[in-house]
């Protein structure tokens, strides 16, 4: 029961039902509902009766006309129980919501979905976008399923099976010297010279923040419509963490979720921490680092467009942000494939190596029930880990 769209900043209302980008202060605009309406349609009983896919909250979402809906199932993902990584690190209630199980291997898959849902409703001929390859590779996809075209620029050193993704979609698919900012000027240039296709580059489209805030309500109706204590979220262009605080605020203006917000944790890469280091500084806005680099290539990140929102998101629930390094993340990973049988990409690796972290430091004290984000397979990042195993003869045997 999509409202009407509002500037991030000046809190002004936009048209909804038009093709959108960023406000005219170049600000994000985030999409709003008519909360009185949905109230008093739907209950949280009546959502646990739907199919278990994101569109099961399609009264908090922008697609009007549910034949628009660009679908590949995506959604409702486990919320795991971690209890040998749980007791290895002093945290007996950590769960794990693992988006590697989604369409396309990573959590940009509900983004896309929504955002391409919403494109083709309002007549969107092709989507462009620069990506650090998760997105790019799902957009593309979505994107060949709705029938649009898609332009992807990524940065060459982006994880090859995300570009190899976007090939077999069909996507026209160039790869930059360069970061992600770089690949946004080109997409942002090519787009002024064709007509029909949208910039849908981070937050500069309003729809991708609503479908990555299903995993707030997923969440929540998964813990039986409560909040856990703290959730741990990877952050790069932001768009998950500010999606869940926006699904946090929407299911307590809804009366679907009471008590206290959750404490928000930022998490980064030590090689590309602007929002740390804003965080640390108690700024409202980051400054990029001079290089930027991290195998978590996903939150490679140096100037997040919505960098004031992730902050606010972290501010607003008495969260945190927090740095580890490579080398951590990387043995997170590794450990939490041993104690629990799950590949998990660097991204939400580093959610685990920062729960670590926080329990070592007191910022935990153990009783908290906490939440961290996966956000993608490991299978998307083989190079992440190294094979280095005897190699046997037909005819030989095993000591």
């Amino acid at each position: 029961m999509l409202s009407h769209l509002e500037c991030s900043r000046s809190g002004t209302r936009h048209d909804a039902d038009v093709v959108q980008g960023t406000s005219p202060d170049g600000a994000p605009l985030l999409a709003r509902y008519d909360t009185e309406r949905v109230r008093a349609s739907v209950t949280p009983a009546e959502i646990a009766s739907r199919p278990p896919d994101l569109w099961r909250y399609h009264e908090v979402l922008p697609v009007r006309d549910p034949a628009h809906v660009v679908t590949m199932g995506e959604g409702m993902t486990p919320l795991l129980p971690l209890p040998r990584a749980g007791a290895r690190l002093g945290l007996p209630r950590l769960l794990m919501k693992d988006e590697g199980l989604v369409p396309t291997g990573a959590f940009k898959a509900r983004g896309a979905a929504v955002g391409v849902s919403r494109a083709a409703e309002l007549g969107v001929r092709g989507i462009a976008m620069p990506t650090n390859g998760n997105a790019g590779a799902a957009w593309a996809c979505y994107a060949a399923r709705a029938g649009i075209g898609a332009l992807i620029a990524m940065p060459v050193d982006a994880p090859e099976i995300t570009r190899r993704e976007c090939v077999v979609s069909g996507a026209e698919l160039y790869l930059v010297d360069g970061l992600i900012g770089d690949a946004g000027r080109l997409v942002a240039g090519a787009v002024g010279r064709r007509e029909g296709y949208q910039d849908t580059s981070t937050l500069r489209e309003p729809y991708r923040i609503e479908g990555k805030k299903t995993m707030g309500y997923e969440i929540a109706e998964q813990l039986g419509w409560r909040s856990p204590d703290v959730i741990l979220y990877p952050t790069g262009g932001g768009v998950g963490i500010i999606g869940i605080h926006k699904a946090l605020t929407e299911m307590r203006e809804l009366g679907w979720l009471t008590g206290p917000m959750p404490r928000l944790v930022a998490v980064q890469a030590a090689g590309c921490a602007p929002i740390v280091e804003a965080f640390d500084a108690g700024a409202r806005e980051s400054t990029p680092p001079a290089d930027p680099h991290t195998v978590a290539f996903g939150i490679t990140v140096p100037k997040a467009l919505g960098d004031f929102l992730v902050l606010d998101a972290v501010y607003d629930t008495g969260g945190t942000a927090i740095a580890v390094t490579d080398d951590e993340l990387l043995a997170a990973g590794h450990a939490l494939a041993r104690d629990e049988g799950t590949w998990i990409c660097p991204e939400g690796a580093a959610c685990v190596a920062a729960a670590g972290t926080l329990r070592e430091s007191g910022w935990l004290d153990g009783s908290e029930s906490v939440v961290v984000l996966n956000t993608g397979s490991g299978l998307i990042y083989p190079d992440t880990v190294d094979v280095d195993v005897p190699v046997l003869a037909a005819d030989g045997a095993i000591p």
